[in-house]
C-alpha cells in the first residue's frame, strides 16, 4: 500500500504510555502516542494505517467514545482495548463495537504484540479490499447505460437471446454489449463478472 503501518497509542498514564512504546520499539514497530482520545482525534487525517491501541478508562473521553467517533467517522482502523479494571460486560461491549481485542492488565508484552500483529494483517486485508472494490467503481463508469443493463440481466442468469427481445435488438448486439462489459469489467468469464457484480452491490 506504500505506507508503513503503525501503532496508535492512546494512554494517559504516562508510565505505562513509555512501557508500551518501548515494546513496540523493540520488534520495530512504529508508534504514536497520545495522552487522549481527543489529542488523537485532533490529529486524525483520514490517512492512517496499522491499529489502535486504546486504555478503556481515559480522562474526557474514553475509550469506547473513541471507538464509536471513528466508526461515526468512518475510520476503519482496528481497535485493541485495554483496561485495568475489565469485566466481562466491558470485553463484550468493546468486542459489539468492533474492537479486535481486548486485554486486561497484567497482560504479557507478546500478547500485545500478537494481538497488534493480527490487527495489522486485518487492516492490510481491508484496505486491499477497498482498493479492489475501488478499480472495480472505476471500470463500472465506463460502461454506457445500455451495457450496464446487459451487465445486470446478464449476472441475473438472462441469455443473450433474452436480453435481446427484452429490448427489441439482435441477439448480435447484445453480444457485442455483453463483449464490451466484459472487457471493461476485465472479466474473462461469467463467474468472474458475478463476483465483480457482488463487489458492486456491497455499498
Amino acid at each position: 500500500m506504500g505506507r508503513e503501518p503503525k501503532v496508535y497509542l492512546v494512554e494517559d498514564d504516562p508510565g505505562i504510555r513509555e512501557c508500551l512504546r518501548h515494546l513496540c520499539a523493540s520488534v520495530e514497530i512504529p508508534v504514536e502516542a497520545y495522552s487522549s482520545a481527543e489529542e488523537f482525534l485532533e490529529s486524525e487525517n483520514g490517512a492512517r494505517f496499522g491499529c489502535v491501541v486504546t486504555d478503556v478508562c481515559l480522562p474526557g473521553m474514553s475509550g469506547f467514545d473513541l471507538q464509536h467517533s471513528l466508526a461515526r467517522r468512518g475510520m476503519r482502523l482496528p481497535i485493541i482495548m485495554i483496561t485495568g479494571y475489565g469485566d466481562v460486560r466491558a470485553a463484550v461491549r468493546a468486542m459489539k463495537a468492533g474492537a479486535i481485542d481486548f486485554l486486561e492488565e497484567p497482560f504479557s508484552g507478546q500478547l500485545l504484540l500478537d494481538s497488534v500483529t493480527y490487527a495489522f494483517k486485518m487492516d492490510g486485508q481491508a484496505r486491499s479490499a477497498e482498493a479492489q472494490r475501488a478499480q472495480v467503481y472505476q471500470r463500472f463508469a465506463l460502461l454506457t447505460r445500455r451495457e450496464r443493463q446487459v451487465m445486470g440481466l446478464v449476472v441475473a442468469g438472462r441469455t443473450n437471446k433474452n436480453i435481446a427481445t427484452e429490448f427489441g435488438v439482435s441477439e448480435k448486439t447484445i453480444e457485442l454489449h455483453r463483449g464490451q462489459v466484459m472487457t471493461k469489467m476485465r472479466a474473462e468469464s461469467l463467474a468472474e463478472l458475478v463476483r465483480i457484480a457482488a463487489l458492486l452491490e456491497r455499498e
